[in-house]
């Protein structure tokens, strides 16, 4: 696999940089082309931070971390989709949205058309941007203030999350 990072700024060497790749492919196979805009990859202290301070809540709570990070998800707000389907595809649809990981989450509700169901899909904290990974962080503080359980100063806190969206 070849990985060619170029701004539109650069076509032309990009162009090049592929035909070179190209010629240089065995014959005959069947190959695809993807080209897709560039994310940044988060930071993961962040998310680390967020657990450390949820397994606390979870020893105060008598909980475990695992539930309260779930309860978060669907606090966030802007992480999540609504499908209307079949009524009898709405639970194959529910178990492969939630095999994607602990926080990719569903709930179903009625739907105004016959024989379909609304499904509402959570994204989990995996793929949230800055702003996403920024609310969690600040729910979770937040509790952890009204228990007691200390937390990093606001500068830190902010430095963590501006990391999420940096390579």
């Amino acid at each position: 696999m070849k990985e060619i990072t170029f701004t539109t700024d650069e076509k032309i060497k990009a162009i090049a940089e592929a035909a070179s790749y190209l010629d240089s492919l065995e014959a005959g196979k069947e190959y695809v082309l993807t080209i897709k805009e560039k994310k940044k990859r988060r930071s993961l202290d962040a998310n680390a931070y967020a657990w450390v301070l949820m397994d606390k809540l979870a020893s105060q709570l008598h909980e475990s971390k695992e539930a309260i990070y779930k309860s978060y998800i669907k606090e966030i707000g802007g992480n999540s989709e609504i499908i209307c389907i079949k009524t009898e595809a709405a639970e194959k649809l529910c178990g492969a949205w939630e095999r994607n990981g602990l926080g990719w989450q569903t709930d179903t509700m009625p739907c105004k058309l016959n024989g379909c169901t609304n499904v509402v899909l959570y994204y989990g904290s995996s793929v949230y941007d800055t702003e996403q990974m920024s609310r969690l962080i600040d729910l979770v503080v937040q509790d952890c203030e009204t228990f007691g359980i200390e937390t990093k100063n606001p500068a830190e806190l902010e430095r963590l999350v501006e990391e999420w969206g940096c390579e």
